[in-house]
């Protein structure tokens, strides 16, 4: 079996609708589930949830995908989707996202530079809201400036890199920042212009201002030394979502082609 380029890691909790888009979408771009053809690509998707119904459904569906289930947490999911992969560079994509055709093409030059390690894709927002492209310059800013991307933004590292940086550290929250700062150390980021189209449900839901302010917030306190785990209970409160995370149910269990 050829090693493929770039593996594709997707962690998910409770996001079976999303998922099953992106992962259409990406069919839709011609990289076949099964890593076929002569790009060899390969999904793998990393699980919070093993008892999620939503997502048993997907897995019957789309055999030609990696599935691995683990404990909750996008650091850990993350993390246990990197040691199945094969590829030289791993794309981390949250399942409310997906990048635009051409990435591959982009990823590809920059890994002939043997000095790039790791970067991110352009945030774009899958809105016509006028704010949403005062947020897109924002997010343009602090990548460009502070180089400082989040995980919405498709990180993507050398497999190599992520390995000796130890991979994801198992945070609560700020798991993003925390990698890009350790692997920038390890040589150059590269920041791309294709596009990476992320769903505004987060900032329709908690509203434009009060949801960039409150991202604003939460890396200013992060950047003045307070944990990640007391800015998780700032960011979640008492939400479903946040217990999810946090919950310590046990996971297992590996499915992947052939």
């Amino acid at each position: 079996m050829s090693t493929p380029f770039v593996s594709i890691i997707v962690p998910v909790l409770h996001d079976a609708p999303e998922l099953a888009r992106l992962l259409d979408a990406l069919a839709a771009q011609g990289l076949s589930e099964s890593g076929g053809g002569a790009a060899r690509w390969e999904v793998i998707v990393a699980n919070g949830d093993g008892e999620d119904t939503g997502i048993a459904a997907l897995r019957r569906r789309s055999t030609g995908v990696c599935w691995v289930t683990s404990d909750p947490g996008r650091g850990r999911q993350m993390n246990a989707g990197a040691r199945l992969a094969r590829g030289d560079w791993l794309l981390f994509l949250h399942a409310d996202t997906c990048p635009e055709p051409g990435w591959q093409a982009e990823l590809r030059r920059i890994a002939r530079d043997p000095g790039a390690v790791g970067g991110a894709l352009r945030f774009t927002l899958r809105s016509a809201a006028r704010r949403a492209r005062l947020l897109e310059r924002g997010v343009a800013w602090r990548v460009r400036w502070l180089g400082l991307p989040y995980g919405d933004q498709g990180i993507f590292v050398r497999r190599d890199v992520f390995e000796q940086v130890g991979g994801y550290r198992p945070l609560p929250l700020m798991e993003d920042v925390d990698l890009v700062r350790r692997v920038a150390r390890r040589g150059r980021m590269a920041y791309p212009p294709a596009p990476i189209r992320v769903s505004p449900r987060r900032w329709e839901r908690d509203g434009w201002v009060r949801r960039t302010a409150g991202n604003l917030l939460i890396l200013a306190l992060y950047a003045l030394g307070i944990a990640p785990e007391r800015l998780a209970r700032v960011y979640y409160g008492g939400s479903a979502r946040r217990a999810g995370r946090d919950a310590s149910r046990p996971g297992a269990g590996v499915s992947c082609p052939g």
